[in-house]
């Protein structure tokens, strides 16, 4: 008898008929108003899951008795139950590496769509009022040359420090778990405590995992070491961020700005007070959202999922047991 795999995120259609070849595939439209009514309906014989963007509590997994494989199509894991999925012996997997680089590209458009005020003023153009030359007003602040810090020194920290050094000649600081002697040789990056970094750096960028040890790591205490002329980038988590202090350290010009991709409720409320914040770049979570990136994720958790079911040793296993 074949695998049975619950598939509840839209795969390519090369990618959906690689998986029908090998398992029997029931597709799940999660948007639908009875998505999750079909999730549960079909979870009891399911051996495999594939999907993104659904937190898989203990509630789901109770359903599924026979689950062998979760294949996230994320690199973060933060919807899951790490440890409820190892004492249940079900594999979880996830897709790092093919995301980096589109991730930390996201990471540097919203440094400099932050310094260079580009969103602020393509609306302000857009709105009829460029009538002269601009003046100091609306102004914004150099990237290049600056200090860049970051805030978790792995895959993409590392390519957000490569961006900085080779192509604006910036100075980067970071601080992470340990040290990255890599990284020091290769971008002439400096390690730093949270503290040090966090008074130093022109540009904080966080891209550390969502965790219990980061959770809230930036809050008024840490605003408050920031230059007020610094703008805090996160590419990271919402959840990383206090985002009621960040509101008021943006308010009342503490900071000179913020570029974000990430919030703690997503989607981020119409009402929410950063949509009112001119200083503010705000972007739907776009850090892998690129045609390339996201099909090349889909496929690693394809073969992740599969090797899971084979018997295999996923490359991307989350949980060894």
């Amino acid at each position: 008898m074949n695998k049975r795999v619950v598939v509840y995120k839209t795969l390519s259609q090369p990618l959906l008929e690689r998986l029908q070849q090998q398992v029997d595939v029931t597709q799940v439209d999660l948007n639908a108003s009875d998505g999750l009514a079909r999730l549960r309906d079909a979870l009891p014989d399911a051996h495999g899951l594939l999907g993104a963007s659904l937190p898989l509590g203990s509630a789901l997994l109770d359903l599924a008795p026979n689950l062998q494989v979760v294949s996230s199509i994320s690199v973060g894991v933060d919807n899951y139950d790490v440890a409820d999925l190892t004492r249940r012996r079900v594999m979880l997997t996830h897709t790092p590496d093919v995301l980096t680089e589109t991730t930390a590209d996201t990471g540097f458009a919203l440094i400099l769509a932050s310094a260079r005020r580009v969103v602020e003023l393509a609306n302000w153009v857009r709105d009829g009022h460029w009538h002269k030359s601009l003046g100091p007003a609306h102004f914004g602040t150099d990237v290049q040359g600056k200090t860049l810090g970051i805030i978790g020194m792995g895959r993409i920290g590392d390519a957000l420090a490569r961006r900085a050094a080779a192509g604006f000649g910036m100075r980067v600081l970071y601080h992470s778990n340990q040290r990255k002697p890599d990284a020091e040789a290769r971008h002439g990056a400096r390690f730093r405590s949270l503290e040090a970094l966090l008074g130093e750096a022109d540009f904080v960028c966080l891209t550390v995992p969502l965790s219990a040890s980061t959770e809230g790591l930036i809050g008024a205490r840490e605003l408050a070491l920031m230059k007020p002329e610094a703008i805090l980038v996160n590419i990271a988590r919402g959840r990383v961020v206090d985002e009621a202090a960040l509101i008021e350290a943006l308010r009342s010009g503490r900071l000179r700005g913020a570029g974000l991709d990430v919030f703690e409720q997503e989607p981020l409320p119409a009402d929410s007070p950063l949509l009112q914040l001119a200083n503010v770049v705000a972007t739907p979570h776009i850090g892998s959202a690129t045609h390339e990136t996201r099909e090349a994720m889909a496929r690693c958790a394809v073969e992740n999922l599969l090797e899971g079911l084979a018997g295999e040793r996923p490359r991307h296993w989350v949980n060894p047991f």
